[in-house]
């Protein structure tokens, strides 16, 4: 799978640095009935000396009507951990712990910005290779950048970033980072890496918080359990779902299988297959 384990595999991936990961796809109801494989993928990579570890995180949904779209999601996120490490790793923007400034902000912003637009151009031509059509891997794109002081957050599509970061009277507090627009208001369909407009739709955000504690990502497979709508829009996480994904990885259990097979059961699971039958992938993060 590239810098990250494949997906599906949710093996291997302890601490590193300060942060400790995890990820996992399913393939959703639909796919299993009908023997197709998971669209879905996630990756990881990390850059960086211990004291200063930068992790790059990143979901990918295949979009379910192109030829090529597990094939897609899987080069978008190979290619997003390992651009995004390179280019991050050769910076000490995320690094340093003197952020703050305006400055700052709008680098990162560039950075995070120019980097996606790397990864689209690269995905582009490996797709369009010898007469292909890129739009036959067309996927969704999210990446988080996580690091000592920083964390950075850049999508296209549908996916979406839940932190952590903060308590009330003892009692976590959780922020939906901002989803891209869709192309149209009057249209429900998904801009993807591929899509013409997709430097449009770009979505970056840059978070300076000493007590962000927790990331998770996702593709739209999960977004009916993890977030509350209001009006047909995204409007707050779900606490009671992202308190309970959080806290097999806070507090892991003696056998790393078990914790995996728990959690391939509840995204499988009638009850959140009954919100959505897409693939479901979730990948998170927490400090150690």
């Amino acid at each position: 799978m590239g810098p990250g384990p494949g997906p599906g595999s949710g093996l291997g991936s302890g601490p590193r640095g300060s942060w400790r990961t995890h990820g996992i796809s399913v393939e959703g109801y639909r796919h299993r009935r009908e023997g197709v494989p998971c669209q879905d993928a996630w990756a990881e990579a990390a850059t960086g000396p211990e004291h200063a570890r930068v992790v790059v995180l990143a979901v990918a949904d295949g979009a379910g009507s192109r030829p090529q779209s597990e094939v897609g999601s899987a080069l978008a996120v190979r290619l997003a951990t390992a651009y995004f490490a390179e280019r991050i790793g050769a910076t000490r923007l995320f690094a340093n712990g003197s952020g703050g400034a305006a400055t700052d902000g709008e680098a990162a912003h560039a950075l995070l910005g120019d980097t996606f637009l790397e990864v689209r151009d690269e995905f582009l031509r490996r797709t369009g290779e010898n007469g292909g059509r890129p739009d036959d891997f067309a996927t969704t794109l999210t990446v988080v950048v996580l690091a000592p002081t920083w964390i950075g957050y850049a999508s296209v599509g549908d996916g979406f970033a839940i932190l952590r970061a903060g308590a009330d009277g003892g009692t976590p507090l959780y922020h939906l980072l901002p989803q891209p627009e869709s192309a149209s208001e009057y249209s429900n369909e998904t801009v993807f890496l591929t899509s013409r407009e997709a430097p449009r739709w770009i979505r970056t955000e840059c978070v300076l918080d000493p007590d962000a504690d927790g990331v998770l990502l996702s593709t739209d497979g999960l977004a009916q359990a993890a977030i509350s709508w209001f009006g047909g829009r995204a409007v707050d996480p779900n606490k009671s779902f992202a308190t309970a994904v959080f806290r097999s990885l806070d507090n892991p259990g003696p056998d790393p299988r078990a914790d995996e097979e728990a959690l391939a059961a509840l995204l499988r699971s009638d009850r959140l297959t009954a919100l959505n039958a897409d693939d479901k992938t979730l990948l998170r993060a927490v400090r150690t």
